[in-house]
């Protein structure tokens, strides 16, 4: 059977009610971290497909960091945004990567996913404060932490005996961002909350050496040894 006019219709009406869905989500999304969590928010670049490549929305040939920078910093929602003027900042960059700055509420420990989970259910074991926890379709995770940590992750690092060792574990501070969710990053799939904020880990991360030396550990297990 073939399509009707009617059947068109209703296909780009149910297309339309989408985007317009996912427009609201984003707007919700951007809302809560401003005015639940108290984080900035910056409209980031989105990845596109073109030429059997990935692209970047931004326009600039080559982009080192396709879908995974700010548009344009002066473009930020500040902390305590409502969501009309969440949706009003949005509507002016449509379709835009939802972006968290790094450095100023939270500085942020990176490593494998793999080994961030293992970490993350030690840590719950051990009773230990934790904040929010985010997971990357490209394979890693993101622990939120006091701000100050990637400054002083060198320093943490040898103090609890891991200065020698090479471990896949690094910090961002302040200049890096990381894409939210429910956003896509870099044209590979959206980054999920493993732990999702709360309102007081959100506004209270957690000191990064109460979580270094189980994370240190997790990642030195993930080392191949021969």
């Amino acid at each position: 059977m073939g399509f009707t006019i009617g059947s068109i219709r209703e296909i780009r009406d149910l297309r339309s009610g989408a985007r317009r869905r996912d427009r609201a989500s984003v707007c919700t999304a951007v809302a809560e971290y401003t005015g639940l969590w108290g984080w900035d928010v910056v409209p980031g670049a989105r990845a596109t497909r073109g030429g059997g490549r990935t692209e970047c929305s931004c326009g600039v040939p080559d982009c080192p960091s396709p879908g995974a920078h700010p548009l344009d910093p002066a473009l930020t929602v500040p902390a305590g945004a409502t969501l009309d003027e969440a949706t009003g900042a949005w509507e002016r960059v449509p379709g835009a990567a939802v972006l968290l700055p790094v450095g100023r509420t939270f500085d942020v420990i990176e490593v494998s996913a793999a080994a961030g989970r293992r970490a993350l259910a030690r840590l719950e074991r051990m009773g230990l404060p934790l904040g929010p926890v985010a997971v990357t379709p490209h394979g890693r995770a993101w622990f939120l932490v006091a701000p100050g940590a990637a400054a002083e992750l060198p320093r943490l690092l040898y103090r609890m005996g891991w200065d020698d060792t090479v471990l896949d574990l690094r910090g961002l501070g302040p200049g890096d961002h990381i894409t939210a969710p429910p956003s896509d990053l870099g044209g590979l799939g959206p980054v999920r909350w493993l732990r999702p904020p709360t309102l007081e880990a959100a506004g209270r991360p957690p000191q990064a050496r109460l979580l270094l030396g189980a994370l240190a550990y997790v990642c030195h297990r993930e080392l191949p040894h021969g």
